[in-house]
Parts: C-alpha cells; structure tokens; sequence
C-alpha cells in the first residue's frame, strides 16, 4: 500500500491523483502519435472533473495549460495550443488601479464635490442658485455632525466657495436654512416596544 506521505506531489490537486498518473504515463509514451491519443482522452476526463471551468469561454485553451503543467512541460505533443511556460503560472495579476481624490475639506465628504460639479452642469441661473443653497445646507449639516461648536452661515459660504475652487458661490447675506429645519443625518433608533404590564397573579384556595 502507498501511503500519501510518500507519493509525489499533486502538481494540481483539483484533478487528484488519477490524472497526475495519466499525464506522467502519457510523457512515457514513446511514439507521438500515443501520447496525442493519450492526452486528448486525458483533456475529456479533466473536462468532468472540473466542469466549471465550462463557463469560461477559452475553457479549452485552461484545460490544456492545466495539462501541460500537470507535465511539469515534459509532453512533447501537437497541442491545439501554445505550450505555456512556467512564468504564465508564476506571474501576478496586475494590481487593480484604485481612484485616489484628496478630498478639499475632508468632513464634507467627497459627495460635496460631486454635488457641486452636478451644480456647474445646470444651465438655468435660478434652478443653479436653488441647488447651490441646497449644497449648502447639506455643508451646514455636515460641520455640525462633527463640530459641535455653533457654525455660522457666512462659514459655510466661505467653504463652499474654498471646495468649488470659486467657481460656486451665493450672495452674501444669503441666509441658510436653520438647522432644526434640516433633516437629521442619522437614523433615528428604533422605540423599544412597550413593556407589557406585570399581572400580579394571586393563588386561589
């Protein structure tokens, strides 16, 4: 009996034992014409045993690299394709380029920006004014959620003028809306349900 410990390592050990056996008596082969014969009915087993890889649409061309590796590259076969090396394996997917923004005044948020270039876009003067005072008393609401101290509204025009790069403003003197007019930004907690009262439940004699 071979126990595992003393068996060679599985090069693919999704495909188990069995077809690491298959490919290593197919390099054995001695004329080519065996060991195409070999490896195409070797490629249909491994087709079932990883039947996802069906949802790929070059799944013919995985299946293949699979073989070759599962070789260590030693089959010397017509293969429908281009004999990989190892480097294909080895090699890293490039790294997913992330957006980097700095945001201008950070406890605004990036949304801010974003509103205010949606307001750059709008071409009617009044319709544009109505949503920069909007963008405003969204700011206002934002300072207040992590300063506590009282905020003024000639504060907030200054900033909105700072995050627009000047290229958004409103008159000065413009009044914003009072905060106790705004939305709350948080979620207000649920009510607990109410207590059911106590029975007091005497014995009867």
């Amino acid at each position: 009996m071979e126990y595992n410990n003393k068996l060679k390592r599985l090069r693919m050990p999704e495909y188990g034992r069995i077809i690491q056996n298959m490919v290593d008596h197919a390099v054995t082969l001695p004329s080519r014409e065996e060991r195409n014969l070999a490896v195409n009915t070797i490629i249909h087993v491994m087709g079932n045993i990883n039947p996802t890889l069906r949802d790929n649409r070059d799944y013919k061309h995985k299946l293949w690299d699979h073989l070759h590796l599962i070789a260590d590259f030693k089959l010397d076969i017509d293969s429908p394709f281009d004999v990989p090396t190892i480097d294909y394996f080895l090699a890293k997917p490039d790294r997913v380029p992330y957006p980097f923004t700095r945001i201008k005044i950070r406890h605004y948020g990036k949304i801010v920006e974003l509103l205010i270039e949606k307001a750059l876009e709008i071409p009617e003067e009044d319709r544009r004014t109505d949503f920069t005072r909007q963008i405003a008393n969204h700011m206002k609401l934002s300072y207040l959620t992590w300063n506590k101290d009282n905020v003024t509204d000639e504060i907030i025009l200054d900033a909105l003028r700072e995050v627009s790069g000047g290229r958004l403003t409103l008159p000065a003197g413009t009044i914003l809306a009072d905060v106790k007019e705004l939305p709350p930004k948080t979620v207000p907690m649920r009510k607990r349900p109410a207590s059911r009262p106590a029975h007091n439940f005497k014995k009867k004699y």
